[in-house]
C-alpha cells in the first residue's frame, strides 16, 4: 500500500506549486477579510458619530427653550429648512426623526413623509425599554436604519440615520476586492511557477548527464559556473563524483586488462608444454621434468590469484572482530631475522632505529605489509648498503562524529589528536628514480624494471601493502631523496589499550 502511495506522488515541481498556492489563497483570505472587517468598522464608526452628533445638537436646541416648551415645539421650529436649528449635515445624510410622548403616541416627523417607512404596529416603547438610549441597528420596510432614542420630560425622540448607502458601498467594495485578490493570486502563483520550474532546470540538466552515463561517456561534466548559487555545491559533487567514477572505471579496465594479460602467459605456457608432451612418447624423466615446471607455473598462477582475492578481501576495511594487540617490535624482529641471510648474500644489511609500540590491527596483514616492504626494499637495494627501519611517533588529528540519542540533528563533529605510529623504511637504489616514477609504483602490476629477470614477482606487492595500510586506517607513501635513496614510509594508529 504504501508503495503505491509513493508510486502516485506528485513531481517535486506540481507539490511546490500546490502548496504555493494554498499559502497564497490563505494569504489573500485572510487580506480580504482584514481589509472588509476595516472598512465596514470605519463605517460604523462614522455612523456611530454621525447619530451621536446629531443627538447632541437635538438635545442642545431643545435647552434653549423654557420648561414648558416640549420637544415637539422644538421639533417643529427647527425643521429641516432652519439651518440654525441642525447644521447641514442633518441634510446631506438624510437624518431622520420622529417624536413620541410617553405613551407611545407619534407627535411629529422630519421629514414628514417618514412616517409612511412605518409599520402600523410600531411601538416605540419596547425599543426604548430594550435599548434605552444606546443605538441599535433596525430595519423599516427593507431599509436599514441606525437608530438612537433620547428622552425628554414629556417625550421621545427616535433619530434615524440611513445605512443602506454604505452597505451598497461595501457589498461593490467587497466585489472589487475579491476581483483585485483573484488576479494577484493568479499572477503570484504563475510567477511562482516559472520560478520554480526555472529554479529546477539546472536539475534536470544533471538529470539528463546522469542519464547520459556510459563507459564511453564518463568525462562529461556539468557547468558549475552556470548553476545558480544554491545548486553549485551540488554541481560540484556531481562532478567530483563522476571524476572518482572516470578514474575508478580506468583503473578497474587496467586491473582488467593486467591480469588477463598476468593469466594468459602461464596458461599459453602450460598448453604448449603439455601439447608437446603429448606429441609423442618420452621418457619418464622427461615426463617429471615437464611435471615439475607446470607446478611452478600453477604455483606462480595462485600467488597471482591469492594476491587478488587478498586485495579484494582487505578493500573493504577491517571488523572489529579481525583487530587485535600487535607488537610490532617482536613482529619486525621475526621478520628482519628471516630476510637477514637474503640481505647478506646481496651484501645488504638491516638496521631498526627507534622504538616499536603496539598497534591495533590484523596479525598476518600486517606482517604481509611489512613483509613485502623488506623484500622490495633488499631487492631493489645497491649492494654493500644499509636499509634502515626507523620508527617515529607523532600525533594527527582526527575528525569524529557524535550522535546524542537517535535524532541525527543532534550530532557534532569533533577533532581529536590520536598518536601515530610511523615506520621509514630507507634503501639506497642502484639507478636514480624519478617521483613520478615512483608514485606509479601503487598501480597494480605496474614493475619499474620489467626485464630485470632478479624481480620475478606480479606487480602487486606495493598495491597490497597500500590497501592493508589503509584497510587499518593508516597510510603509506613513498619519498625520493637525492634521486638514489627510496623511502617507504607507512603510518598506523598506536593501540592506546596498551
Amino acid at each position: 500500500m504504501k508503495s503505491i502511495l509513493k508510486s502516485k506522488r506528485l513531481p517535486l515541481l506540481w507539490r511546490t506549486i500546490f502548496l504555493l498556492t494554498i499559502f497564497v489563497v490563505i494569504s489573500q483570505a485572510v487580506i480580504y477579510i482584514w481589509v472588509q472587517r476595516s472598512v465596514s468598522d470605519h463605517f460604523d464608526q462614522m455612523d456611530t458619530e454621525m447619530l451621536t452628533h446629531a443627538a447632541f445638537n437635538l438635545r442642545k436646541r431643545v435647552n434653549i427653550f423654557d420648561e414648558q416648551a416640549t420637544l415637539s415645539n422644538a421639533l417643529t421650529l427647527s425643521s429641516p429648512a432652519d439651518t440654525d436649528y441642525l447644521n447641514a449635515s442633518w441634510l446631506d445624510y438624510d437624518l431622520k426623526t420622529l417624536v413620541f410622548d410617553k405613551n407611545g403616541v407619534l407627535l411629529s416627523s422630519a421629514p414628514s413623509s417618514f412616517v409612511n417607512f412605518l409599520p402600523k404596529d410600531f411601538d416605540i416603547l419596547p425599543l426604548w425599554t430594550t435599548h434605552g438610549e444606546q443605538q441599535f441597528s433596525l430595519t423599516l420596510k427593507a431599509r436599514n436604519y441606525r437608530v438612537s432614542i433620547i428622552e425628554n420630560n414629556q417625550t421621545l425622540a427616535l433619530i434615524a440615520l440611513p445605512t443602506d448607502v454604505h452597505r451598497q458601498y461595501l457589498l461593490h467594495f467587497n466585489r472589487q476586492l475579491s476581483v483585485i485578490l483573484a488576479v494577484i493570486t493568479l499572477l503570484l502563483v504563475s510567477i511562482a511557477a516559472m520560478s520554480v520550474y526555472w529554479g529546477f532546470a539546472p536539475i534536470s540538466t544533471i538529470m539528463r548527464k546522469m542519464k547520459d552515463i556510459n563507459p564511453e561517456h564518463l568525462d562529461e561534466r556539468v557547468v558549475v559556473k552556470n548553476m545558480p548559487s544554491e545548486l553549485r555545491p551540488l554541481a560540484e559533487s556531481y562532478n567530483l563524483m563522476m571524476e572518482t567514477l572516470e578514474s575508478n572505471f580506468e583503473s578497474l579496465s587496467r586491473f582488467s586488462d593486467n591480469i588477463a594479460h598476468e593469466l594468459r602467459t602461464p596458461i599459453a605456457t602450460l598448453s604448449t608444454h603439455t601439447q608437446v608432451m603429448l606429441s609423442k612418447d618420452r621418457e619418464r624423466r622427461e615426463y617429471i621434468e615437464q611435471l615439475h615446471c607446470q607446478h611452478d607455473t600453477l604455483k606462480q598462477m595462485s600467488t597471482l590469484i591469492n594476491n587478488m582475492l587478498l586485495l579484494a578481501k582487505t578493500k573493504k576495511g577491517l571488523s572489529n572482530s579481525q583487530l587485535h594487540h600487535i607488537d610490532t617490535d617482536s613482529m619486525l624482529n621475526k621478520l628482519l631475522s628471516y630476510y637477514e641471510l637474503i640481505a647478506e648474500d646481496r651484501g645488504v644489511f638491516l638496521e631498526k632505529v627507534g622504538h616499536f609500540p603496539a598497534v591495533l590491527g590484523d596479525d598476518s596483514l600486517l606482517q604481509r605489509l611489512f613483509s613485502n616492504l623488506i623484500s622490495n626494499a633488499i631487492y631493489y637495494a645497491a649492494s654493500d648498503s644499509n636499509i634502515s627501519i626507523e620508527a617515529l611517533v607523532t600525533e594527527t588529528a582526527i575528525s569524529t562524529h557524535t550522535t546524542r540519542g537517535t535524532n541525527l540533528q543532534n550530532s557534532s563533529l569533533s577533532v581529536l589528536n590520536y598518536p601515530v605510529f610511523t615506520v621509514m623504511i630507507t634503501n639506497l637504489l642502484d639507478e636514480p628514480m624519478t617521483q613520478a616514477e615512483a608514485d606509479k609504483l601503487f598501480e597494480r602490476f605496474y614493475r619499474h624494471h620489467k626485464v630485470d629477470s632478479m624481480q620475478s614477482g606480479s606487480g602487486l606487492g606495493l598495491s597490497i601493502a597500500q590497501t592493508i595500510a589503509h584497510a587499518h586506517k593508516g597510510s603509506i607513501s613513498i619519498k625520493i631523496k637525492e634521486n638514489y635513496y627510496f623511502q617507504v614510509s607507512i603510518e598506523l594508529l598506536i593501540d592506546q589499550g596498551v
